[in-house]
């Protein structure tokens, strides 16, 4: 139903929970900059309401029988009216809340990561931008009003990955995850005009309509939905754009938390979540979907399992669950997708800022040195750790478990048994990885023993105390979030289209499940955990593949080659030629030609007597030769 603000209050609360960031970043760009601490607590104050607003939000719309939107006209173009507006249901109450709550705690751990930076204000600055691009991005009303904000959110993710902008490799990280990531929206731009055309508006609420099957025919359906997808494929990372996220861990490990949890990479996902309905009118386009998300989910825990880089190793997990919560929505089971989006941004946020601590403390990303130097001694994170990465590999009763079966038993439903297959190898790759990081830096074969504890680093303990607490809450997250499963089932059944995503009972896949993960976490323990261990895993001893998940599948040196032979050396060669011999040709000769001209036309107004003379007397003798001989 629609309404206005003063008929529904619930449209006012949403509009100032969106708003509020963005007022905070204004007020820290324009007058603030120069006190750090009045900055923070400008953006932490309007997160703070943002997220009262939101939990408000959700408590009344738990029970929702039917979205409520906001609809007010914006542009107008002849008959043509574009309107702006908030849609609030089951969805983008959840993922609104989600985002609120994940950037309040990044927000509050930044206090004492970023503690002496010499841009904490900027940062909490474009934290704000971000927060409102992300929220404002969650309850849009059309596609149109969407992709506006997913370009935001594009922005401000590209102004927080190259932060330390000094650095090189930042501002590079930076460009790669904006150039990348456009190749996608330029896809969903397409695919977003040719729905347009085709069904007159961007309307979510149309679009998902199921006369829509009516309207357009299943080619063109089944195509929209491959160009959309594309912006899917290039937000959260998936093959083949997928080598720019680990290569964003560049910026500041509380950013890092922020993208990979609830928010740039998730906005993917979401997506997919939001046009749900119009996806699954086409079962090819599903069968894409869910095929891309496989490939995604595997070959980034292949590159897990040999990197050293305890960030890289939680960025090629985000690809990893973001592939996961593809293939449970591409299986049909729009629940499981959206259960693991929730449950996933607590424990990888928990894992990214624990990460945080360990290189505050230590100074260094390498899980090795983390190990060596006595990163076990950091008892909150080591433990939230724990917490996060069981929950990460689908151990009970943390919140994982519960919804990584979900998505396992909607791939069991699938009739293709390849599926539930590759899912199973995806649960034996995550935990072995997963547990590596925790055996590696539990059990390091050499520790040193002249070290401070953690927390007496070089801002103190309160600022030690200032991250712990965060990932106190996460962690609480993480162990309860699992256990309210029927609750947000129940909730979630609010939309319409949940009747039909509905899923079998496998009573034993469960256990398959946990043996799957059971393997793989004795196996990271037989390689780095156990007394004997040499702490190199079985992949690491055969070169050619250690090379080859190293390098990425060798996807980065692919992308370098395509632009050196086919870019540079074809295309870009073909149209410098053509600029130099054709058009700056045609012009330097038309130059040419005019100034010769001119020269040969100044020659003769000379006004040299002789020359004219001598004129005169060789037509005189011609005229005499003509006439007399």
């Amino acid at each position: 139903m629609t309404s206005t603000w003063n008929q529904n209050p619930a449209l006012l609360i949403g509009a100032l929970t969106t708003l509020l960031p963005f007022v905070a970043f204004i007020a820290i760009m324009i007058f603030t900059r120069t006190h750090p601490r009045l900055s923070a607590r400008l953006s932490i104050a309007a997160i703070s309401m943002s997220l009262a607003g939101a939990l408000v939000l959700l408590v009344v719309g738990w029970q929702l029988e039917a979205p409520v939107q906001y609809q007010a006209r914006w542009l107008v173009s002849g008959d043509m009216s574009v309107p702006f507006g908030f849609l609030l249901d089951q969805t983008s109450l959840m993922m609104l809340t989600v985002v609120a709550v994940i950037s309040l705690l990044v927000q509050v751990y930044s206090l004492g990561y970023m503690a002496g930076d010499e841009g904490f204000s900027r940062y909490y600055a474009f934290m704000s931008l971000f927060a409102w691009a992300m929220m404002n991005l969650t309850i849009s009303l059309t596609m149109l009003q969407l992709f506006i904000f997913w370009e935001l959110v594009g922005l401000s993710s590209y102004l927080l990955i190259g932060f330390w902008y000094e650095k090189f490799s930042a501002t590079e990280a930076g460009k790669k995850a904006f150039v990348m990531t456009r190749f996608g929206d330029v896809a969903f731009f397409l695919g977003l005009l040719l729905v347009l055309v085709h069904l007159g508006n961007l309307s979510i609420l149309e679009i998902n309509d199921p006369l829509t099957a009516d309207r357009m025919s299943p080619a063109l359906i089944t195509f929209s939905s491959l160009l959309i997808f594309g912006g899917i494929v290039g937000k959260s990372a998936q093959f083949p754009l997928m080598t720019w996220l680990p290569d964003a861990m560049e910026g500041p490990t509380p950013v890092s938390a922020l993208l990979h949890s609830a928010t740039m990479v998730a906005a993917g996902v979401f997506l997919f979540a939001r046009l749900f309905p119009f996806f699954s009118h086409s079962a090819t386009a599903m069968t894409v979907f869910l095929a891309i998300g496989t490939i995604s989910m595997l070959l980034a825990s292949t590159m897990a399992m040999v990197s050293r880089d305890i960030k890289q190793v939680w960025a090629y997990s985000t690809i990893s669950q973001l592939g996961f919560m593809i293939m449970g929505l591409a299986a049909g089971s729009y629940f499981a997708g959206m259960f693991h989006l929730t449950t996933h941004a607590g424990f990888k946020a928990l894992l990214f800022l624990c990460a945080g601590v360990f290189i505050h403390a230590f100074e260094t990303n390498d899980v090795f040195e983390i190990g060596r130097q006595g990163g076990r001694r950091l008892k909150i994170p080591m433990i939230c750790t724990v917490i996060a990465v069981a929950a990460l590999a689908g151990l009970p009763p943390f919140s994982g478990f519960f919804s990584k079966e979900v998505i396992l038993a909607a791939l069991a439903d699938l009739k293709n048994p390849l599926w539930l297959a590759a899912g199973l190898l995806g649960a034996f790759l995550t935990a072995y990885y997963a547990f590596r990081v925790i055996f590696i830096i539990l059990f390091p074969k050499e520790l040193k023993t002249d070290l401070n504890t953690g927390h007496e680093h070089d801002h103190g303990q309160n600022t030690y105390w200032l991250m712990a607490w965060p990932l106190i809450i996460l962690a609480a997250v993480t162990v309860l979030l699992g256990f309210f499963q029927g609750h947000l089932e129940d909730y979630f059944k609010g939309l319409n289209f949940m009747q039909d995503a509905q899923v079998g009972h496998h009573a034993g896949l469960p256990f398959v499940a946990l043996g799957a993960a059971a393997i793989g976490v004795v196996l990271a323990w037989m390689e780095f955990g156990r007394r004997e261990a040499g702490q190199i895993g079985f992949i690491e001893k055969i070169v050619p593949l250690n090379n080859l998940f190293s390098e990425r599948w060798y996807i980065d040196r692919f992308y370098r080659k395509f632009m050196d032979v086919v870019i540079y050396s074809g295309i870009s060669n073909l149209f410098t030629k053509n600029d130099n011999k054709i058009i700056d040709g045609g012009v330097d000769g038309l130059s040419r030609g005019t100034i010769e001209s001119g020269r040969f036309v100044s020659f003769l107004h000379l006004g040299m007597i002789q020359y004219r003379l001598l004129a005169i007397f060789v037509v005189l003798i011609l005229l005499v030769l003509y006439f007399f001989f």
